[in-house]
């Protein structure tokens, strides 16, 4: 089994596990233990060094489960989102835009919106128009 397979494995394992009720409880009990312990080792260095430095490592190795995820995730949604826009009566010029610079992305989702409000007068123009007619065919039927 590849090292990548075994990553991936173990980074679902915890993102499913960490994000359990339990999983928090225990956490939340072992810090009151650690902090209900304070009193027998007289709040010392060591005693707080103790819980900095589990927290440090624990929180250290989570980021890349995390990032691990997220970008695995990120991109199964990419993949999807192109299949959709590929197949469809989308432009298929927005396949693989996730590559471009974040100014190209500004560049083309300001045209985008622009390209939106005009379809947007010119439904509203539409309607009108339409709603004019009715009226108009209403009175004459009248």
């Amino acid at each position: 089994m590849s090292v990548s397979k075994v990553f991936t494995d173990m980074s679902n394992w915890v993102a499913q596990v960490s994000g359990r009720p339990l999983t928090f409880g225990v956490c939340l009990a072992i810090i009151a233990i650690w902090a209900l312990s304070g009193p027998v080792f007289d709040f010392s260095d060591t005693w707080q060094l103790i819980v900095n430095t589990g927290t440090t490592i624990v929180t250290f190795l989570m980021v890349f489960l995390i990032q691990n995820t997220q970008n695995r995730d990120g991109a199964a949604i990419q993949a999807k989102l192109d299949e959709l826009i590929r197949a469809s009566a989308a432009q298929n010029v927005f396949i693989g835009i996730e590559h471009l610079t974040q100014e190209e992305l500004d560049e083309i989702r300001a045209k985008c919106e622009a390209k939106a409000k005009m379809e947007s007068a010119a439904d509203k123009a539409e309607m009108k128009a339409n709603r004019k007619a009715a009226h108009a065919a209403e009175e004459a039927t009248s």
